[in-house]
């Protein structure tokens, strides 16, 4: 976190300007195939205010009927705070709490939505939208009003993580005890997967930890994190109405800690215990998943799909990106793994450019791609060793980050 924090002080200094005598510089992006000005900005949801129109215009010297070159970066209406750490308010000088709301409502949706990779509270980098002082008064009296509407009181939860998850109209809330206290009200947002079942898989589990790696005096086990991760998958696959199973399973609910607490209680749906020997433990979970896929299969359900996660281990050099697995043969499985891939690799691209995202989807002869009946998704989410792949499990927001990335992935295979 240090390196990371120190990365973007750097950057900070490089284009330091003078604002509220705070340091920060506007947010820049890349314009994308078929961008239009009306486009980009509406991907950082900053297109309804006309004054962020008129700026954007102004800081690219541009005109109204302008086009956009593609891939080449533009200024947006948004300036970049270092965050102090204390307060949003005392961040950007002021004093004004429905505005500082807005504000983290703000930041908080474009790390949802993939727009920013961490937190502004992880990386103390905030986006601070220009219509939050530029604009008349009409909209700034929109902006206040939607801050309140937006404030925790929209759920009955104690998690302000639900409002990052809320995208739209909800059109019920639902409870899914085995999400936790905090999460297991779920509020649904849409159909888009109605009809359509799911069996999730986190790796290992019970006797078998699986991969094993160390990070400050603290054991990672991958079972625990891959069954965070999937939790947090299966909520998001309810969220767009599926029904969902989560085959490996635990009392521990979603998590929000880093260092994630080890146990061997483990069981498979539904409450069987998890045997010591290997080839029982696949054996287990792939009977159970074709038993349910019959019983699907026979009420009418045509889309069925399984998809197992988990964590490789490797040397610590090792950096691993998210990678794919399906069964050779298998073209449902197949599809879905390479849109997963190109969701992933998209995010990656739009959010670090410079990085370079070097996932693979393979075909392998594994049991689960192998014996189970629906077709099969095998993820890898990366090195549990490796210093910089262990920031993509044990960081919150980027175990949800995937989790997004991945129903994102299967809605866009949907919409073919």
């Amino acid at each position: 976190m240090a390196g990371l924090l120190h990365k973007y002080l750097i950057l900070l200094l490089l284009f330091t300007l003078s604002y509220f005598g705070y340091s920060q510089n506007y947010l820049t992006s890349k314009a994308k195939q078929g961008d239009g000005i009306s486009l980009l900005l509406n991907r950082f949801d900053i297109s309804n205010y006309t004054c962020n129109i008129d700026t954007f215009l102004k800081l690219n010297n541009l005109e109204r009927n302008s086009h956009l070159i593609l891939n080449k970066s533009y200024k947006l209406p948004i300036k970049v705070f270092e965050y102090n750490g204390r307060s949003i308010r005392t961040t950007i000088g002021n004093n004004d709490y429905d505005l500082a709301v807005y504000i983290q409502h703000f930041n908080e949706n474009a790390h949802e939505k993939g727009l920013r990779e961490f937190d502004f509270r992880e990386d103390r980098v905030l986006w601070v939208p220009l219509h939050v002082w530029n604009c008349n008064s009409d909209e700034i009296k929109t902006i206040k009003s939607d801050s309140i509407e937006k404030l925790p009181k929209v759920l009955n939860t104690k998690n302000n993580n639900e409002l990052k998850e809320i995208e739209g109209p909800i059109l019920r809330t639902e409870t899914f005890p085995i999400f936790g206290d905090e999460y297991e009200k779920t509020p649904i947002v849409s159909e888009k997967l109605k009809g359509q079942v799911y069996y999730l898989i986190s790796g290992h589990g019970g006797p078998d930890p699986g991969a094993i790696g160390k990070k400050d005096g603290h054991l990672l086990c991958e079972d625990e994190y891959a069954y965070d991760v999937t939790l947090r998958f299966a909520r998001r696959l309810l969220q767009h109405s599926a029904t969902v199973y989560v085959i490996t399973r635990d009392k521990d609910g979603i998590r929000d800690e880093e260092f994630l607490e080890n146990d061997k209680d483990e069981t498979v749906w539904f409450n069987q215990s998890i045997p010591l020997n290997q080839v029982r433990r696949l054996r287990q979970r792939s009977s159970k998943i074709n038993q349910l896929y019959y019983n699907h299969k026979k009420q009418g359900a045509i889309i069925q799909r399984v998809v197992e996660i988990h964590i490789d281990s490797r040397y610590e050099s090792q950096k691993v990106d998210i990678f794919f697995y399906y069964y050779p043969g298998s073209n449902e499985g197949k599809d879905l793994a390479q849109e997963m891939y190109r969701t992933i690799k998209s995010e990656y691209e739009e959010h670090q450019s410079n990085r370079g995202y070097r996932g693979v989807v393979r075909g392998r002869n594994l049991h689960t791609l192998r014996e189970s009946k629906p077709p099969v998704v095998y993820i890898e989410l990366g090195n549990i060793t490796n210093e910089f792949d262990q920031k993509r499990l044990l960081i919150v927001n980027n175990r949800q980050a995937i989790a997004n990335w991945l129903t994102q992935g299967i809605i866009s295979k949907n919409a073919k």
